[in-house]
């Protein structure tokens, strides 16, 4: 007989315990941390336990594989990268996408895509979780590139007939693409390239039409360096 691999056994929930919603940031960010040291082939459920100092059976009362756990931790990831009640706000579209871009050390980018690359193993096997997969890497970001294209529509930078919904979508999908499928951190430059080359001019906008903008962030640092032209 071929042996079960236990980590695709769904446990039976103990009837009359409640979950608790307080353990869930910390077995999620168990997850990445044991996703970016051993990879998505080596994690299971018992490594995410351990680390996160839960019993296994209260990790399956939240997530029945380990497929949806490393996705939710994804997600938990990307929300926490990008804050829609606090968006950049410069005066122009092109600083307010500029303003998203946190710059990263060494360590985290290295960190990151290693995470990005087990989500990546995981969804190779299992092509039905792709929509889970994109409200969690793509969806976060999408959102905020939508909320600050609409500022940009009411202020009378963008026209109201541009397609912001699908052009809110690109720079997220195409970072996606790069870490997922090329294997490449986000960069300064990968951004500027896809923000002047491609979103700016298909919503009419074009490089000379607006100031050079060191991107800010209303109430937190943002990025130190002036992007060159």
């Amino acid at each position: 007989m071929t042996p079960i691999d236990d980590d695709s056994v769904v446990e039976p929930t103990q009837p009359g315990r409640k979950r608790d919603p307080s353990r869930d940031a910390s077995i999620l960010e168990a997850t990445l941390e044991v996703l970016a040291e051993v990879g998505a082939a080596s994690l299971t459920m018992d490594l995410v336990a351990a680390r996160a100092g839960a019993g296994k059976a209260t990790i399956y009362r939240r997530w029945t594989s380990k497929t949806q756990l490393v996705i939710d931790a994804v997600a938990h990831m990307k929300r926490n990268q990008v804050d829609l009640e606090h968006l950049p706000d410069t005066g122009t579209l092109r600083g307010d996408l500029l303003g998203l871009f946190k710059p990263q050390s060494m360590e985290e980018s290295e960190r990151r895509l290693k995470i990005m690359t087990g989500l990546a193993s995981l969804l190779s096997q299992d092509r039905e979780l792709a929509d889970a997969a994109n409200g969690a890497v793509v969806k976060p970001w999408a959102d905020a590139h939508f909320a600050l294209m609409q500022r940009a529509v009411l202020r009378g930078e963008i026209s109201a007939s541009a397609d912001i919904q699908t052009l809110s979508q690109i720079v997220p999908s195409m970072a996606a693409y790069r870490s997922l499928v090329q294997r490449k951190p986000m960069e300064l430059a990968f951004l500027l390239s896809m923000i002047d080359g491609v979103v700016l001019p298909a919503l009419g906008i074009h490089r000379f039409d607006v100031p050079s903008v060191t991107p800010t962030r209303r109430g937190a640092g943002g990025a130190k360096r002036r992007p060159k032209p």
